[in-house]
């Protein structure tokens, strides 16, 4: 009767390597969130000036101007926030959590793209304010599920500012963009830069 050979130790130890290296990475994604803490508390300072400068008024094309520059100054303000976050915990910005999320954030946001240019050509731009809510929430909690608890959290919150603010269509959009865009921004954004790193 042959009698089972011995596991050779080499393999033993690359097998412990591996599982501490899965271990470590598992616990990394736990506790790091790519989303920039502070970079969310200036993006929800600049959406309170941008709803302060666009005004109540209905949606007209200086609205949407004001609207669309705040866009892109939060998405600049957000790539460049991530940017340094992951770079001050040593991690790439385009590996683990950032890509995770930058995957799940666009396809929304693409969305919500098309579903504004289709409303404002249409005279519906008493929409656009529900609309942007609810997709940027939509984006923030599929692109953070694999992030800190918090981030999905946000994602949903955003994702109710905006079903409310479509089933109330009347109520100036501006308090809406700036309860939600400016204030969920800020709140959240100080939660995760305290508890977060940054």
């Amino acid at each position: 009767m042959a009698l089972p050979r011995p596991e050779p130790v080499e393999l033993h130890d690359r097998a412990m390597d591996n599982l501490r290296y899965i271990r470590r990475t598992i616990e990394q994604a736990g506790s790091f969130t790519a989303v920039p803490g502070l970079g969310g508390v200036l993006m929800g300072s600049t959406a309170l000036a941008a709803a302060w400068i666009a005004g109540p008024r209905t949606p007209d094309a200086g609205w949407l101007m004001v609207w669309l520059a705040e866009a892109i100054v939060a998405l600049l303000i957000g790539i460049l926030g991530a940017a340094l976050k992951s770079r001050r915990a040593g991690m790439p910005l385009l590996s683990g959590p950032g890509r995770k999320f930058i995957a799940g954030f666009t396809p929304p946001m693409i969305a919500g793209v098309v579903l504004s240019a289709v409303l404002f050509r249409a005279g519906l731009g008493q929409f656009l304010p529900g609309m942007w809510l609810l997709l940027y929430g939509a984006a923030v909690l599929s692109g953070g599920w694999a992030s800190v608890r918090v981030v999905p959290m946000m994602g949903a919150c955003f994702m109710a500012a905006g079903t409310v603010a479509l089933f109330w269509p009347a109520a100036p959009g501006d308090v809406f963009l700036a309860a939600g865009f400016g204030g969920l921004h800020i709140l959240f954004g100080t939660v995760i830069a305290s508890r977060y790193g940054g």
